[in-house]
């Protein structure tokens, strides 16, 4: 898949100047930021949704002793 976008000065003198650092294309770190990035915009979205649900009392909140005592982390 072809992805074009526009990026700020910085971001592309950013990633020009580790294009030359690595010898790799500008396009090959990109695609290799998207990949890993990706994982953490996924993760962010999730812990939104988490959140909000927290907030709405739809999802059960554990305390750090609950949480030691179940796995019998107490002393």
């Amino acid at each position: 898949m072809t992805l074009t976008v526009e990026l700020d000065a910085d971001t592309d003198r950013r990633l020009s100047e580790l294009a030359a650092r690595t010898g790799k294309s500008k396009a090959e770190h990109a695609a290799e930021i998207l990949k890993y990035g990706i994982e953490d915009v996924e993760d962010y979205y999730d812990a939104v949704a988490i959140s909000d649900r927290v907030q709405r009392g739809e999802e059960r909140v554990y305390s750090s002793a609950e949480v030691r005592r179940h796995l019998g982390l107490d002393d």
